[in-house]
């Protein structure tokens, strides 16, 4: 059993920071691909960013400049630091991952609100 554990959502005004960390633990053979995806109401779920094993990272245009995904392997936990937050970053976040056999694991997610 896999289990993904998500912290750090909450409330914050337009312009503030939030971090948000995602840990992986049970039966998982080695994390190759780890990424944030974000589901706002009445939209479909988006992919955010995405790291590979090796630290190669991708953006989605709209947070290029304002958000950072890292992991630390030894953990198995990917974060997402968001800077500059917008009113239409409220979202839930998911985190997701692969491993090598490429199964794929989803998180709970978190709920970010960007509001004044």
């Amino acid at each position: 059993q896999v289990q993904l554990v998500e912290s750090g959502g909450g409330l914050v005004q337009p312009g503030g920071s939030l971090r948000l960390s995602c840990a992986a633990s049970g039966s998982i053979f080695s994390i190759n691909y780890m990424a944030w995806y974000r589901q706002a109401p009445g939209k479909e779920r988006e992919w955010v960013a995405g790291i590979t094993r090796g630290g190669n990272t991708e953006y989605q245009d709209s947070v290029k400049g304002r958000y950072t995904i890292s992991r630390e392997n030894a953990k198995n936990t990917v974060y997402l630091q968001m800077n500059s937050l917008k009113p239409e970053d409220t979202a839930v976040y998911y985190c997701y991952l692969k491993d090598i056999t490429s199964r794929a694991y989803w998180g709970q997610g978190t709920q970010v609100t960007v509001s004044s």
